[in-house]
């Protein structure tokens, strides 16, 4: 999977929204499957449109604060894509710097909130969130 810098530039490279859109399609179908196992409804992601799920696993640090991995899926290919993203973001990240991240600012930097109807927007914001929570407890629980 791409980093966060370089789906940013390559998002840059592209100037018809048609083209932005393929690539993220294409970025949720470089998603690794998620395990049917974890389509469970504590994974499901309240808050979208679509069919959402993320699944986080949490290892300790020491004193750097504990790391977080993720995995998801959605039933929806441009969703998969704003996965991917997030993903890129802050999967094997420490709980701190997710909390100190903001996605939102990026998610408008890259354009994608004015061509995204709201649904997708309040669904890519419940994601951001759902992670966000899931640092918190992260967090409190290494505390």
């Amino acid at each position: 999977m791409a980093d966060i810098d370089e789906i940013i530039d390559n998002f840059s490279l592209l100037d018809e929204w048609d083209d932005r859109y393929r690539y993220l399609i294409e970025l949720g179908r470089e998603l690794p499957p998620l395990a049917p196992e974890a389509h469970t409804d504590a994974n499901k992601v309240q808050g979208c449109a679509s069919q959402v799920w993320l699944d986080t696993s949490v290892r300790p640090n020491g004193a750097a604060g504990p790391i977080l991995t993720f995995e998801g899926d959605s039933d929806a290919h441009i969703v998969r894509g704003l996965i991917a993203i997030l993903f890129a973001m802050y999967s094997g990240r420490s709980a701190k710097d997710i909390l100190s991240t903001d996605a939102i600012v990026l998610f408008e930097k890259m354009g994608l909130r004015e061509h995204l109807t709201p649904q997708r927007s309040n669904g890519f914001r419940s994601m951001v969130e759902r992670i966000r929570c899931d640092a918190r407890a992260a967090l409190a629980t290494a505390a």
